[in-house]
């Protein structure tokens, strides 16, 4: 499945909007540990039929920080946030981002 970029609010609204569930990775550009969280990511988004998307932390920082206040998850990088009806279900960050964990985390929603 194809990994969509998260850029502004209105992004972040529309995917909620449009998507029953969906995971979201918070990903900064410049860490090794998100480096390796991102490629995990991208083997299980390969793999499963709910959508995936990705926010650049540097690029979208305000967005990163919303998303933690109004979802009252404390901000991490990288951090996976798994969305179902709009609310936070699931979450981990670092070295937890595996595809192992990502596919449980889907085989229980």
């Amino acid at each position: 499945m194809n990994i969509q970029q998260l850029q502004s609010q209105k992004d972040f609204e529309q995917a909620l909007e449009t998507n029953d569930q969906l995971f979201l990775l918070k990903h900064s550009l410049t860490c090794p540990i998100s480096s390796t969280a991102k490629q995990a990511y991208e083997r299980f988004a390969e793999t499963t039929q709910t959508p995936t998307y990705i926010l650049h932390i540097q690029e979208a920082r305000d967005l990163s920080q919303q998303i933690a206040n109004s979802h009252d998850v404390k901000h991490e990088s990288p951090q996976i946030l798994q969305f179902k009806d709009r609310e936070v279900v699931w979450h981990t960050s670092h070295w937890n981002i595996t595809p192992d964990s990502l596919e449980r985390a889907d085989d229980q929603s």
